[in-house]
């Protein structure tokens, strides 16, 4: 009986300790994270820019949440990623900086559109859409900043400015977004 405790609590112990250690990540993983987060991103730029002007219905701005809430997913996903892969050197670094650089003209393009598209979530007979549009938009600004901020602390010295730079950008764009919802 005292070799079974035994047993289990070194199991139990041993497991533990697993569990607890958080997954080492390579920078193919970060990569694969990002392109993960630019798929969505399109994703979510295509639905915007479909919604029309007028005429839109409730099934298609509600589509549009969902989407958002994948990427807002997959963006978490991606910070875990690049805070388990740790430091990153040159040249691993600029892979990283040219592929999420390569997505902020879609951030870019549905932050503006969705600005756009205010009237016409607004004119829903349901209300509340724009109000839901509002709360995605504060979480994918949350979601945006935590990302960058766990590349930025990754990056090399001489990345960092850009990296800081880039992320105010684009929290500067989901404010733009954000203040015509409030």
């Amino acid at each position: 009986m005292v070799n079974f405790f035994s047993i289990a609590i070194i199991a139990t112990s041993i497991l533990s300790v697993t569990v607890a250690t958080p997954v080492k990540r390579t920078t193919a993983d970060v990569l694969a994270a990002i392109a993960k987060v630019s798929t969505d991103t399109h994703n979510l730029d295509n639905l915007i820019t479909s919604y029309p002007l007028s005429g839109g219905s409730l099934l298609a701005a509600l589509s549009i949440h969902t989407s958002a809430g994948t990427l807002g997913t997959d963006l978490g996903t991606a910070t875990t990623a690049a805070n388990n892969n740790g430091p990153v050197a040159h040249p691993d670094a600029d892979s990283i900086l040219a592929a999420v650089l390569a997505i902020e003209p879609t951030i870019d393009h549905a932050l503006s559109q969705i600005v756009v598209k205010h009237p016409a979530f607004a004119a829903l007979p349901i209300g509340g859409i724009p109000a839901l549009v509002h709360s995605d938009l504060i979480a994918l600004k949350g979601s945006t900043g935590n990302f960058a901020n766990s590349l930025i602390a990754n990056a090399p010295t001489d990345l960092k400015d850009d990296g800081t730079a880039y992320r105010d950008r684009l929290l500067a764009a989901f404010d733009v977004a954000i203040a015509a919802y409030a």
